[in-house]
């Protein structure tokens, strides 16, 4: 290491996206990066991820082109893979459930044994490095961007699920990440969108936010993502948030909790960075806070700038040269630890992908978490299950789209639940909603319910959706039986807490989909506990 450049070593404190999804479309500036600049680590989104055979040729391809540039290491390969509303992998791979339906099961061995599968798929894809667990506590109905990514609502089962989760990912033999310290769970604010604020005091944070990151560091977490989000009681400095502060990095994670493994920034191009400080400079102040990996998603000119702005910060001695050591240092170790050369296949040039991937005890899994995870939880008057009667009359009623925040991916985005009901219950009728619902759609749909004997209403996130929140009370005024299948937000109970039937899913995979229409007409029995408290008691416009 002795022999590289500055440049170089701060090439391998950088986790760099890029555009492509093959040998022949990858962006040649993040060739580029890896040749000339060392860097150490590349994130994957769904916009790199085709079939498992294309993922494991890229993978592949950018190990190779490392060890030929003179890579002393394999890079970090990582993606977000919290499986449920997060993910990257899509055909023929599994789909696993999210944090929030595994810890609706209440069963840590289950969890356990979904985080192993989900990194021996991982790994079988040149993946060697996921950005999970989410150890946030979400206690915040209100909270945008973590919700079911979120073990729940309390410190203690968000760590006892979260600890098995990750240790299960260990066992598979991959790199885990604590995020989103020192917890994103009570924030009204997406930090994708703006900076987010938690102004509790530090004696709450240590009752209730630190509780899951410090039982996972006892446990062997590898690494930990920081959050931009501002803690006014641990950092003095007006809107500085925790990727940036000295006192969240150094102060709490490193001295007083006594983490000593690897710290990275979740993407600097968010704007709760880049709309502030901006993501170069803000490059800079995570380095000086303690920080060991910066990630940059996107833009290549972001990249180099970040790269730049830190050597002559070097340079200046506005950071010293072994805080860049002392990183470098660290991330070696958990590369030791976990990656080789010798256990990476890069001369073939169509690699076989292993037969774990999408396997059938895999599915099996899958499927047993997503019956013990959903989650029936009114049922007035023993209204469920519905009758399968050709002559009771159903209508189903759906938005078509998710409502996706920044983080999730597109590519999955998805809505199977209409064709489930009918392979169900072939004589129901579905309403998707495909458009925008004005007024002369509302009305014409409430009229529609005057043929039916039940209303079965599909709900994406209706509580941040006015849309939703609109036909929702509406259909509660027609009087007749109303069931609410809330397929991704469980707070959706929140804006027609008097309905007679709800049952959430968590997300909308089509297994869990699949399984709450089974629930529905009594065709399967779940038994999911939900993780948070309603708060029906609460106003909500």
């Amino acid at each position: 290491m002795t022999n590289l450049t500055l440049r170089q070593k701060i090439g391998k404190l950088m986790v760099f996206g890029f555009q492509g999804d093959s040998r022949d479309t990858i962006s040649p500036e993040i060739i580029h990066f890896l040749e000339e600049y060392h860097v150490g680590g590349i994130i994957l989104f769904g916009r790199n991820m085709k079939k498992p055979t294309d993922i494991l040729e890229l993978t592949s391809y950018m190990q190779k082109k490392a060890k030929k540039s003179g890579h002393e290491q394999p890079l970090l390969i990582c993606t977000d893979q919290e499986n449920g509303i997060v993910r990257r992998l899509g055909k023929d791979t599994t789909i696993f459930p999210g944090a929030m339906l595994l810890a609706a099961t209440e069963d840590e061995k289950l969890i356990y044994d979904i985080g192993r599968a989900t990194a021996k798929e991982l790994m079988a894809l040149g993946i060697n490095w996921n950005l999970a667990p989410v150890v946030d506590v979400n206690n915040n109905p209100h909270n945008p961007v973590i919700g079911v990514r979120s073990f729940g609502e309390k410190a203690e089962e968000v760590s006892r699920f979260s600890k098995a989760s990750m240790n299960g990912m260990q066992a598979g033999g991959i790199i885990t990440t604590l995020k989103h310290f020192p917890g994103h769970g009570d924030t009204n604010i997406d930090s994708h969108l703006d900076l987010p604020i938690i102004s509790h005091g530090l004696e709450r944070l240590e009752r209730i936010e630190l509780v899951p990151f410090k039982e996972c560091m006892i446990n062997g977490a590898d690494t930990v993502m920081s959050a931009h989000v501002y803690f006014p009681v641990i950092e003095s400095r007006e809107g500085v948030p925790a990727t940036m502060s000295h006192n969240v990095i150094t102060r709490l994670l490193r001295e007083k909790l006594g983490f000593s493994g690897v710290v990275t920034t979740d993407c600097m191009e968010m704007k709760a960075i880049a709309d502030t400080i901006g993501t170069a400079k803000g490059a800079v102040e995570a380095i000086k806070a303690g920080v060991d990996l910066i990630m940059i998603s996107h833009s290549p000119l972001l990249q180099k700038e970040a790269i730049e702005a830190i050597a002559v910060a070097v340079e200046s001695g506005e950071i010293p040269t072994s805080r860049i050591e002392e990183s470098l240092a660290r991330i070696s170790a958990l590369k030791t630890k976990y990656v080789s050369w010798d256990k990476i296949e890069i001369d073939d040039e169509s690699p076989q992908v292993p037969l774990v991937v999408g396997s059938p005890e895999h599915n099996e899994l899958a499927k047993l978490a997503y019956k013990r995870g959903v989650t029936i939880v009114k049922n007035k008057n023993g209204l469920l299950p519905l009758s399968t009667d050709s002559a009771h009359k159903v209508m189903v009623i759906y938005p078509t789209k998710s409502y996706l925040t920044l983080v999730e991916d597109e590519l999955y985005s998805e809505n199977v639940f209409g064709a489930i009901v009918k392979e169900v219950h072939p004589s129901s009728e579905i309403f998707p909603i495909l458009h925008h619902l004005n007024e002369r759609d509302l009305d014409e749909l409430v009229e529609k319910t005057r043929q039916f004997d039940t209303i079965v209403v599909g709900t994406l996130s209706a509580i941040r959706s006015k849309e939703q929140s609109t036909l929702l009370k509406a259909l509660m005024n027609t009087g007749k039986d109303i069931v609410v299948i809330a397929m991704r937000n469980p707070y959706d109970l929140m804006v027609v807490p008097n309905v007679s039937g709800f049952i959430t899913t968590y997300e909308f995979s089509t297994n869990a989909l699949r399984y709450a229409v089974k629930a529905l007409f009594g065709i399967e029995t779940v038994s999911g506990k939900l993780p948070v408290t309603i708060p029906l008691h609460e106003h909500y416009q």
